[in-house]
């Protein structure tokens, strides 16, 4: 088992961002173990829709505590982390429309974690642990056949970068800096997840799904060659949840990725595994210089440039000491997203 600083299973955790798909299952997670959760939502219209998916991933809905916080605004964030022993800021900007400036995304995603970070130190938090991404680490200057790991970190000012990327390196360098500030390092814990997939707890799949979703569905004329370091999203949730205690997580980052799979891999394991949902996926690959090509047209191949035909290794390790185990198997976590999406009618 994992060294573990301790908890009282009456402890409060704040989840920002508790409606998304990882905080809706990092909340879940917490109920299970039996923490008192709060929640917020940038908008309180959200609360049934939380509600919902609590009900769906099997734990009381009602145990969960509603607050309105917004990454943009002071507003509200001394009284939620107020009583709470830990806090977990998941909540990542909600952006609907192509962006005219990237700092549209990267600021509410600074500005936000800062909010985050001090307010919970502030208020004297045992752990505040962070939700980064994978992506911080994967565009660091390496060679050929390099392990990625916690060491490494993405050059914000590479001008290959997109905005989603930019923003989370800035955010995540931010949450370092406070803590820094406050002498409070070992109270600041960072998981970087992959490409998150597995079952959804609604009907919103989120950003690492959609490419599932998209060649389930057959919105493209072939499969292309994109690699993706995909993980199970209870892994991530355990990992979060493990970071608030374990003296391990304490300044730290923590890779919770596996090494990339393509798309076509992928589609391997769903025509095998769920051949009804998967009728409509095209039957051809899309070779490597086809989509780079498509790339320029296509916004999602476009963001996702450097991982077309990329083999990457990231190390690990680390994410299963903290959770005393090995990760889930991807085989069935790409099998049980494919159900999900095609029980939600997403396909």
């Amino acid at each position: 088992m994992p060294n573990s600083i301790g908890a009282n299973m009456a402890d409060t955790v704040l989840v920002t961002g508790v409606s998304g798909f990882i905080g809706g299952h990092i909340a879940a997670e917490l109920s299970r173990r039996g923490y008192a959760v709060r929640g917020s939502v940038r908008s309180a219209s959200r609360a049934a829709e939380v509600h919902a998916a609590m009900a769906a991933a099997g734990t009381d809905p009602t145990l969960l505590e509603i607050c309105q916080l917004d990454l943009l605004s002071d507003e509200g964030w001394a009284a939620a982390t107020a009583g709470c022993r830990f806090v977990l800021h998941v909540a990542s900007p909600f952006v609907l429309t192509k962006l005219r400036d990237p700092q549209d995304l990267v600021r509410p995603a600074v500005d936000g974690t800062t909010r985050a970070v001090d307010a919970a130190l502030r208020a004297g938090v045992q752990r505040v642990v962070v939700t980064s991404a994978l992506a911080t680490v994967q565009f660091a200057p390496a060679r050929k056949g390099h392990l990625f790991t916690a060491a490494d970190w993405t050059d914000p000012d590479d001008h290959r970068l997109n905005a989603y990327t930019v923003s989370k390196v800035k955010a995540e360098r931010a949450a370092w800096e406070i803590a820094d500030r406050y002498g409070a390092r070992d109270r600041l814990a960072v998981i970087n997840p992959g490409a998150v997939i597995g079952p959804l707890l609604s009907d919103d799949p989120g950003t690492s799904l959609t490419a599932i979703q998209q060649i389930m569905a057959g919105a493209l004329p072939m499969i292309p060659d994109l690699r993706l370091p995909w993980v199970n999203v209870q892994d991530v949730a355990d990992a979060h949840v493990e970071a608030m205690t374990s003296e391990a997580a304490g300044a730290s980052r923590t890779i919770v990725a596996t090494d990339p799979s393509s798309l076509t891999d992928v589609a391997a394991i769903l025509r095998t595994r769920l051949p009804r949902e998967s009728r409509k996926m095209p039957a051809r690959a899309m070779p490597t210089w086809l989509t780079w090509l498509a790339s320029m047209f296509e916004p999602q191949l476009r963001d996702n440039r450097w991982l077309i035909g990329l083999a990457q290794r990231f190390d690990h390790r680390p994410a299963e000491a903290l959770l005393g185990r090995a990760l889930r198997s991807i085989p069935d976590t790409i099998e049980e997203t494919g159900r999900s999406l095609a029980e939600r009618g997403l396909v």
